[in-house]
Order: C-alpha cells, then structure tokens, then sequence
C-alpha cells in the first residue's frame, strides 16, 4: 500500500473529479457535493501515512515509485518526496478539503464543475511536488494552469475574462524558458530527465547562470516576485473564494519550491553569484509591496499584495544559505498557506452576505458577528506576526537567520514587520470595530455551522503550528541539511 500513495495523493482526486462531472446537474447538485467531498476526504486520508511513516533521518526520496512512460526519451514515472515536498502534499490535500466546505452551498452554478476543478488542480498539483522526472513535472506544473484558468474565468468576477488571461499568459509565457532549461539539462546528463542526476552535474558558471535566469523566470511569476507580481491582485481579486484560497494557499508556493528543486541544487554557483540580486529583489517586495497594500480599499487587493510582501519572506530565506534561513522560508511557506487561505475565506463569509469586498462598506461587523469577528482577528494578528500564531515562526526563523548572514539584511527585513501590522490592522479596525456602518451590517447573521467548521480547523492549524512547530521542522531538517551542502560545496 505504502508503495502506492504517492500515486493515490495524485490520482484518486483526478478520477474523483471526472467522476463528480459525471453526475453533476444543477438540477439536483447534492450528489455532486457529496461526492466532492467525499472525494477531498479520500484524498487529504492517503496523504496522512506519507507523515506517519516518514523517515526523519535520511535526506533521501521516500515512497518512492518508478516504471517507464516514454522509454525510447527515457522519460519515466517516477515520483518521490523528501522532508521537503511531503509537507506540501499534505498542507495541498487539507486546502482542497476546506474549499469542497467552504463552496458547500455558495456555489449554485455548474456545481458538478467547480467542485470536479478544485479536485483535479489538487491532484495536478501533488504530481508536482511528487515529480522526480523532469518532463513529468513539467506536464504536472503546466497542466495546472488549466483548472484555475477556468475557476477565475467561469466562476469570477465582472472582470474574470481579462484576470483569467493575465494570469494564463504570465505564467505559460515564464515557463517556456523552464522548458528550454530542462531540455540542455537532458542533453548535459547523457539523456536523462531525472532531476537527482542533474544536482550531480558538473556545470560551467555561465551555463549555470543562464539556467538560473531560466528558471527564475518561470518561478518568479509563480511566487510571484517584484517586478513580476501584477498578475496576482487581479487575480485574486476576480477569483471566487475557493479560487483565492487554494492560489494563495497552494499555487504560489510552486515557484519557491521550484527554487529549492531546480535553480539552488542545479545551479549552485551562480545562486551565490546571483544572490545579492535575489536578496534585493526579495526586500524590495516585502517594502514596496507592503506600503502598496497599506492604500488598498479592496480587502482581496490587501491581502493579495499582503501575500507578495510575505512570499518576498520565503525567497529572502533561501538565498541566504543558512540553516535557520532555508528552515524559516519553507515554514513560512506552510503558515502562508494556512493564514493567507483563512484571511480569504473570511472575506468570502462576508463577501456572501453584503456583496461587497470595499472596506469602506463595513464597520462595526463584530456587533453583529461576534464570532467571526473573533476568527478574523486572529487570523489577521497570524498575518501580521503575532507570537504563537505561524506567522511569526517562520518570518522570525528568517530574520535570525538573514541577521546570521548580514546584518543589515535582516534588520531591514525585521523593520518591515511593523508594514505588515500596519496594513492588517488598519483593514481589522475598519472592517470590525466601531460602531455599525450601515443597514447592511447592522443585519448580518453570524457563522453557520458549516462556516465555523472550516474557520475553526484553519484557526487549529494556525495556533498548533505556532505554539509547537517542531513536527514541521523536524521533518524538513535533513532534506535541508543536505540541499545546504550542495550549494555550498558547489560544481565548479
């Protein structure tokens, strides 16, 4: 069984989905939901045993499956995890689960639909984490722009058509470069796509550098980093909630996980030649970002930019090559997906009952919905770093860690904590405190049963991880350790 999950992670949502397509009709959606969720249950319980039964003590591929798909390209099947990508397979299982209940009863349209793309980008997106063969990740990483291309612009807002395609073009137009990539890596490795031979590969720094270049454009978009982050907000904003949630929680951690699978052990050289560039490009969207979020009157807009500015966080981390760093930059990616997901949901409780995502049309909300003004503040004190929430763990592991490197680096990176309280609670104090704003929020109902359920686990997830993150830590340790030694041993 053990031999298989990684298949199942993978392909138990794909079939679910085109199973729920199959019995989906508006005219009576309830089985669709039911399967969907019985679905995204099956598929966040297989990932569960790649945790139980993970190896803490080795840094090498566990679960590991191989069997031949292209022979004569030497282009295999082959999947496997480390400390690394397992715990993104889980946190992407758990998301999809939150979406199918939180969609519940929101969607009404094309039900059968929404819920059949939620769980094929879910499957799509655990082959890339599992990926060992390059070209299988490559299909993986491109096949799941299908299914967001098609949540934003069937299920979006009034612009979803143009954020739709913003998006799609971004990021197919970044990759192309990826996949050029990859291809002189297959010829530099005697024809082989594993990406474990190419880390072996002894590189010139040129042919090092203008991989790096290669791929920092397909993942820079992903993260996405400045200058090449304007596809997000718009996204974000025309997104539905789920839409929102599983890009924020899930998608833009595929660029930074690139990073650390491609450009760091590939190109290890040219990361330290090219670091410098990297650091400034990752303070400048903590800073930058974060007083562009400080003007936002859109609460999606807000913590869309709030995203960038804390993904500017995760990259800062990796390229300053040091334990505490590289630790806190994947933590922080973990708490992102947790604190992010929940910050949008909560706009979509309150987006469902007033139809408005302005700040300036509420005010007073915890008078009429104490608890779930209750759970948004919290996750907005996550967002802006509050100690024992997951947000501080990793923004404060990298802040150590940056200080380690430089120590102007990290005080820069420390200053911009107080943008991130600036921004969030300025967005808390308008939207829940004072008095009532207006006839819409003097009658609005507070959470159902359903809301709280999905508020309430994100809210466990946040507290658990920031009280004790140590089984995340713990699990990524060696993997780390061994990508550290990489980089720093170098090819050359």
């Amino acid at each position: 069984m053990t031999a298989s999950l990684l298949s199942l992670a993978i392909w138990l949502p794909i079939v679910g989905a085109l199973l729920v397509l199959a019995i989906g009709s508006d005219k009576s959606p309830t089985p669709a939901r039911a399967l969907a969720l019985v679905v995204a249950l099956a598929g966040f319980l297989v990932t569960v045993p790649l945790y139980s039964g993970f190896d803490t003590a080795t840094s090498a591929m566990q679960f590991v499956e191989h069997a031949p798909w292209i022979p004569s390209y030497n282009i295999a099947y082959h999947l496997g995890v480390d400390g690394i990508s397992m715990l993104f397979i889980l946190l992407n299982s758990f998301i999809t689960l939150i979406v199918v209940i939180a969609g519940w009863k929101v969607i009404d349209k094309r039900v059968g639909q929404y819920m059949a793309a939620f769980l094929m980008m879910s499957g799509l997106m655990n082959g890339i984490f599992a990926a060992v063969d390059a070209m299988l990740f490559y299909v993986f990483f491109e096949a799941s722009l299908i299914p967001m291309y098609l949540i934003i612009g069937v299920w979006g807002g009034p612009n979803r058509v143009y954020a739709a395609f913003k998006f799609f073009l971004y990021t197919l137009l970044g990759s192309l470069l990826m996949l050029i990539a990859l291809l002189y890596l297959f010829l530099q490795a005697g024809g082989s796509f594993n990406i474990l031979d190419w880390h072996a590969l002894p590189l010139p720094l040129n042919a090092q550098i203008l991989l790096f270049i290669g791929f920092l454009v397909a993942f820079a978009v992903k993260v996405p980093m400045w200058p090449v982050h304007t596809w997000l907000p718009d996204a974000h904003v025309e997104a539905p909630t789920g839409g929102s949630v599983v890009l924020a929680s899930i998608m833009l951690k595929l660029g930074a996980y690139g990073f650390v699978r491609f450009s760091l052990p590939i190109a290890p050289d040219a990361s330290h030649v090219l670091a410098p560039m990297m650091i400034a490009l990752s303070l400048t969207a903590v800073v930058y970002i974060g007083f562009v979020a400080l003007v936002q009157t859109d609460m999606k807009k807000l913590i869309a930019y709030s995203s960038i500015s804390h993904m500017g966080f995760v990259t800062l981390g990796f390229f300053i090559f040091n334990q505490l760093g590289m630790e806190g930059a994947l933590v922080q990616m973990i708490s992102h997906g947790f604190v992010a997901g929940a910050m949008f949901l909560c706009v979509g409780v309150m987006y469902d009952r007033v139809h408005s995502r302005q700040i300036a049309d509420y005010g007073g909300v915890v008078n009429t919905m104490p608890k779930f003004a209750a759970f948004f503040v919290f996750f907005a004190m996550a967002n802006a770093g509050l100690p024992a929430t997951s947000g501080f763990v990793g923004e404060f592991m990298v802040i150590l860690g940056a200080v380690k490197f430089n120590f102007w680096t990290g005080f820069a990176a420390a200053l911009t904590l107080i943008l991130g309280a600036a921004y969030t609670l300025w967005m808390v104090k308008r939207v829940v405190f004072g008095a009532i704003g207006n006839d819409k929020v003097a009658k609005l109902t507070d959470l159902s049963g359903r809301e709280f359920i999905f508020l309430a686990a994100m809210a466990l997830c946040v507290l658990g991880m920031g009280l004790y993150p140590f089984p995340f830590t713990d699990v990524m340790h060696k993997s780390v350790d061994h990508l550290l030694r990489q980089v720093a041993t170098g090819k050359l």
